[in-house]
């Protein structure tokens, strides 16, 4: 049994076995080489869906940038993409390598490298239907054969649960962190608490903990109402002795930037919702030190050279 190929096997079958054995140790080559070149990794999660966990690493991604850090922001929630809708992004995928065989991802700026499935796919509207297996595949592929190039940070969105994707991602990059995201709802942090122990399952650091959806900005007045209740998150965070590292007021302003592709850090909107997640983005780069970023006055998507023969970023 130890040899993956039984005395049962013909020589076709063995040379077959051999062949995509040798293919997998290739891979993992590549993917050791991609990930050596990046510092810190964190998936952002949830056990709930409709918490905000693609909002959370969109923004998490875009305010790290903005502070001069160079960062991947990686979709693996492959059923539901939507981190190219919010930033705006309709390039089309174009299977050219560059001189280290490597395909390039979108440039969303000089400092944030983008790869979703959505990125790959011409019809966006299409539905994935896809085993375990497969979406496998996808997330070593993401990972090995994209050219992220030196990285700070790289921002994984997750669909919700502890299912294959987060499990993969756990797997295939060793060392990555967990941001888990939450709204104050007790059935929503029932679920959460599931992901924390899956965090445990896994021996998965989580470097803290998001309250988002935590109160409603009132257009009219500017003032921050609860109405899912507050505080769940970080009593949550309390009891599990985690970080927590804010909460995230909504805002329909806020709502309507990410909507037409400008979310909450590349907007000009002024919004208690804005401040909350600067402070979050701040308490993560804390706690996750990188180099000393320069700092921005603005991010700018005219500002990539990027070309069709792959990122110079």
């Amino acid at each position: 049994m130890g040899n993956g190929c039984g005395s049962s096997c013909g020589s076709d079958k063995k040379a077959s076995c051999g062949s995509a054995g040798a293919k997998v140790a290739q891979q993992d080559l590549a993917i050791n080489a991609s990930l050596g070149r990046i510092k810190h990794k964190i998936l952002v999660m949830s056990g709930k869906g409709g918490v905000g966990k693609s909002t959370v690493a969109v923004n998490l991604a875009l305010g790290l940038a903005k502070l001069g850090y160079k960062v991947g922001l990686m979709d693996v929630d492959l059923h539901g993409p939507d981190v190219c809708r919010m930033l705006n992004l309709n390039d089309t995928f174009e299977m050219k390598q560059n001189p280290k065989g490597l395909m390039p991802p979108q440039c969303y700026n000089d400092k944030l490298k983008v790869v979703s499935l959505e990125y790959m796919m011409k019809n966006r509207d299409e539905a994935i239907i896809w085993r375990g297996p497969l979406k496998i595949q996808a997330i070593r592929q993401f990972v090995g054969d994209m050219d992220w190039g030196e990285l700070d940070y790289l921002i994984v969105d997750a669909p919700p649960g502890t299912g294959d994707e987060p499990l993969s991602v756990a797997q295939t990059i060793p060392g990555v962190n967990a941001l888990v995201v939450t709204t104050p709802q007790a059935i929503a942090l029932a679920d959460v608490r599931k992901s924390i122990n899956f965090c445990k399952e896994v021996s998965m650091n989580i470097v803290g903990v998001v309250e988002n959806m935590s109160g409603y900005v009132c257009p009219h007045c500017n003032k921050t109402m609860d109405i899912f209740s507050s505080g769940g998150g970080e009593k949550t965070a309390r009891d599990f002795d985690l970080p927590f590292l804010g909460r995230v007021p909504m805002d329909p302003k806020v709502v309507v930037a990410g909507d037409t592709g400008s979310p909450y850090l590349s907007s000009d909107v002024d919004s208690p919702a804005t401040e909350a997640f600067s402070k979050v983005v701040a308490a993560v780069a804390q706690r996750l030190p990188a180099k000393s970023a320069i700092s921005l006055n603005t991010i700018n998507q005219s500002s990539c050279k990027c070309s069709s023969d792959g990122c110079i970023c």
